[in-house]
């Protein structure tokens, strides 16, 4: 029998591969994913102004399907938003569409807490225009930000490519730049940066958390399921 534990779906802002394969090869056994697509191509914060509007069809497509749960994957086009319009965009879609909303934003947030987490270094590949309301917004939920910054000179589409020794280096450097924290926090799943999560946290002695993790760390939270998972750091492997 297929989707024994749950059938969850998942909204996700591009059609770019690497995240989808990367969350269900995290789950585990006998939970069944169904992905939407909203088509983000440029990654502009205009682009992604418009995203929402999208993402609620594409919702509402699965819970047609009588999925479980839905998951709005994608953080920027919430967090522009602000903090405080991520609850509310939850429960107003709970109430219309009669089931489970999990964002990526509220996920990372969740994860952030459970791990304990005060002072946080953000990496992410956005212009910097961008990055300040990034970084507000965490500071809405309560912490403190030491830095958010913007380290990729690369195209949109192209940023499936980054090596994970090139995320490596460039978030080492900026937690070290601006004295460090208890957590390095990595926006996007746009990259591949669960390979440099175990050497992150090892080395820099804080905890990371990005999407992809703590998306399948909230998603099995929910499910009530827990199957931790080692090698992608203290969240997976610990499930707090």
């Amino acid at each position: 029998m297929y989707a024994w534990r749950g059938t969850v779906g998942l909204v996700k802002p591009t059609y770019r591969a690497g995240s989808l394969e990367r969350f269900i090869r995290l789950m585990p056994d006998g939970v069944g994913v169904i992905p939407r697509y909203v088509g983000v191509r440029s990654g502009t914060e205009k682009e992604f102004q418009e995203a929402l509007a999208i993402a609620e069809q594409r919702l509402a497509e699965l819970a047609g399907l009588k999925v479980d749960l839905v998951v709005i994957q994608g953080v920027p086009p919430i967090m522009l938003r602000g903090y405080r319009f991520d609850a509310e965009l939850v429960q107003t879609l709970e109430a219309k569409y009669r089931v489970p909303v999990l964002t990526a934003t509220a996920t990372q947030v969740d994860a952030l807490r459970a791990l304990g987490a005060k002072r946080l270094v953000g990496l992410t590949y956005f212009k910097d225009d961008m990055n300040p309301k990034f970084a507000r917004f965490f500071e809405e939920a309560g912490f403190e930000v030491a830095a958010m910054k913007g380290c990729v000179d690369r195209p949109f589409s192209e940023l499936g490519k980054i090596a994970a020794e090139e995320i490596y280096g460039w978030a080492k450097k900026a937690f070290v730049e601006v004295g460090g924290g208890d957590c390095l926090y990595l926006l996007g799943a746009g990259w591949d940066c669960l390979p440099a999560i175990e050497p992150l946290e090892r080395d820099l002695k804080a905890v990371v958390v990005t999407n992809v993790t703590a998306d399948v760390w909230a998603t099995q939270k929910r499910l009530h399921i827990r199957a931790p998972v080692k090698g992608y750091g203290r969240l997976m492997e610990e499930m707090p």
